[in-house]
């Protein structure tokens, strides 16, 4: 049972399917980069006055935080 309402769903697949693979990893690219970005503004509004030095490695380390480390 769907508990949220998903109305665009099926257009959301059917568009997906037509894609080309090459088509679906640039996608796929994008939406990472852009998830990269909305994760550094937010570390940026949650840190406002730290210095740049400070806040890249604190960047880094969140991200070492995030890492798959199953590899």
């Amino acid at each position: 049972m769907d508990i949220k309402k998903r109305p665009n769903h099926k257009l959301y697949i059917q568009v997906l399917r037509r894609m080309s693979p090459q088509q679906r990893l640039l996608k796929a690219f994008e939406l990472s980069e852009f998830a990269k970005q909305l994760f550094i503004r937010g570390l940026h509004e949650r840190f406002p006055n730290l210095p740049s030095e400070d806040f890249q490695k604190k960047l880094r380390e969140r991200l070492a935080k995030c890492h798959n480390k199953n590899y």
